[in-house]
């Protein structure tokens, strides 16, 4: 696993977004509706192996936001009892197989913070979208 590749790549991702959301703040609905299209289009692409990892782990918890936080508290408890475990571990070949559980586990969790940072970014076009659209009527109402 090459997790400082993944890194960079989420960075990268990160200041493209930022970079969108800014544009986005200047553009009309025409060119928003169209970025948000293009949104939409690359996660429907990627959404085929997010639904295939998400399906491996629990759909509820994939499914809900607030039972996130404590699944999150619950997954570092488990680490951190694996961690203590594998310390006091001598076995070399159940050490390689912690390993390989913990580089799947980073792994999938690279993958859901990539998903939720798409879903965050469509979130924010929709937004200024929704805003742009409530400002339209209400300057025409008073008109």
């Amino acid at each position: 696993m090459d997790f400082q590749e993944r890194l960079e790549t989420m960075q990268q991702r990160i200041a493209a977004a930022k970079s969108e959301v800014q544009a986005a703040t200047g553009e009309s609905r025409q060119q928003l509706s169209e970025r948000i299209d293009q949104i939409q289009a690359d996660l429907a692409r990627t959404s085929s192996d997010a639904q295939r990892k998400a399906d491996q782990a629990t759909a509820d918890t994939q499914s809900k936001w607030a039972q996130l936080k404590a699944d999150a508290d619950a997954k570092m408890d488990d680490i951190r009892a694996k961690t203590n475990e594998r310390n006091r571990q001598r076995d070399a070949k159940l050490a390689a197989h912690e390993a390989n559980w913990a580089e799947t586990d980073a792994a999938n969790a690279a993958d859901f913070a990539e998903w939720a940072f798409n879903n965050a970014e469509l979130a924010m076009l929709d937004a200024i979208d929704a805003r742009i659209y409530a400002d339209q009527l209400a300057t025409s109402a008073h008109s």
